[in-house]
């Protein structure tokens, strides 16, 4: 997950670079910097916000082995 974050998150500072810093809308900035600490962090923050915004539970999967 976090090599897909550094990914994308490079691929957007690409085009934010090729398309020029001072022309480029400052909302486009956004998800080109939670990307990038999504991936140093693992934490992804704006993963979390729409999980707890549509209600969505993460099903926990135990490591235990039935004998």
């Amino acid at each position: 997950m976090r090599v897909w974050f550094a990914f994308t998150g490079a691929m957007l500072w690409l085009g934010i670079y090729l398309t020029g810093f001072s022309t480029v809308h400052w909302f486009a900035y956004v998800p080109a910097i939670s990307f990038v600490f999504s991936a140093i962090t693992g934490l992804c923050l704006p993963l979390t916000a729409a999980f707890k915004l549509f209600g969505v539970r993460i099903k926990e999967i135990s490591n235990q082995t039935v004998h």
